[in-house]
């Protein structure tokens, strides 16, 4: 069993109907999904690519040798027992973000300019596939973006576009913490620019954990909880995790694109005749509250637990 892999390029061809059909397969049954010929510049891939390793030499594995992560798995090892650790993650991370672009690493020359230019065009492909998303629920076009951008005006997205910079580097115990704790994604679309070299990424399917394989120039798309609520639970959010390894040090680069706090997400998708919707009407805000505390315990208590409009 493999994560679906579709050429998006042939949504603009003559496949266009057996594409939608594929993405719409692969949002109801997995949720995770991986692109081709997405229409982002390799030569800006890989420019991403080298300046990220780059970036994390210079700018971040020392620190990381002295880290929380580190210092708890080397005192764990010491007591000698078969104990893992459980709330913790075997990951480096920096976040980006268009208002605190001063805080981003200025050491690594052209890093900024890079991770400026990707972000454009991850946003560019978060867009076209929240349209894809309209269009195989029946939606007006335009409708997930809208809904995500309250109190848009005069073009100017209010939505929270956020990238997630991340390294696992190489532990010497993987098998006492998790590279990353198991969880769903809160918000919207989420734009993957993962590692070609080292899996790691695991998605949950049918009660087995199955292994996002690394390809090259392949950006992963997975749903979050807010595109499940909207399509009233025909699409879901998925179970991920990332394994803590020996050996490489694994990138990941994440791009959420997800609601404003102040956006009242609800069912768009009509509940079948006769029945009820599955999902409360809220502010995107206030189910940010409830997952801050909630992240990695099961997700349907969450929507409950949100207040309701």
């Amino acid at each position: 069993m493999a994560i679906p892999v579709i050429d998006f390029s042939k949504l603009n061809g003559e496949e266009r109907e057996k594409t939608l059909s594929e993405i719409a397969k692969a949002c109801e049954e997995w949720g995770f999904f991986q692109l081709m010929n997405h229409g982002i510049p390799l030569e800006l891939l890989n420019k991403v690519k080298t300046l990220s390793a780059e970036c994390y030499k210079k700018e971040r594995e020392e620190a990381f040798k002295t880290s929380s992560p580190v210092k708890l798995l080397n005192e764990l090892v010491q007591k000698t027992s078969g104990e893992k650790l459980e709330n913790v993650d075997w990951e480096d991370v920096f976040t980006l973000l268009d208002h605190n672009q001063n805080e981003w690493p200025s050491n690594t020359s052209g890093l900024k300019e890079a991770m400026g230019e990707y972000r454009e065009e991850v946003r560019k492909l978060a867009s076209k596939m929240m349209e894809v998303m309209d269009e195989n629920l029946g939606l007006p076009k335009g409708y997930i973006k809208k809904a995500f951008n309250e109190g848009m005006e005069d073009g100017e997205e209010t939505a929270f576009f956020g990238t997630k910079v991340s390294h696992y580097p190489p532990c010497p115990h993987p098998e006492r913490v998790n590279g990353l704790r198991a969880h769903t994604d809160a918000g919207g679309v989420v734009l993957l620019f993962q590692d070609d070299e080292y899996d790691g990424l695991q998605v949950l399917k049918d009660g087995e954990w199955i292994d996002v394989q690394p390809l090259p120039n392949a950006i992963v798309i997975n749903t979050g909880d807010q595109i499940e609520v909207l399509s009233n639970g025909r699409y879901k959010s998925a179970w991920h995790r990332g394994l803590a390894r020996e050996e490489g040090n694994r990138r990941s680069i994440a791009s959420f694109y997800n609601p404003s706090y102040k956006a009242a997400i609800g069912p768009a998708v009509v509940a079948e005749e006769g029945s009820e919707n599955k999902y409360p009407k809220f502010v995107f805000g206030d189910y940010m509250d409830v997952y801050a505390n909630q992240k990695f315990m099961p997700k349907e208590p969450r929507f409950l637990a949100v207040k309701s409009l």
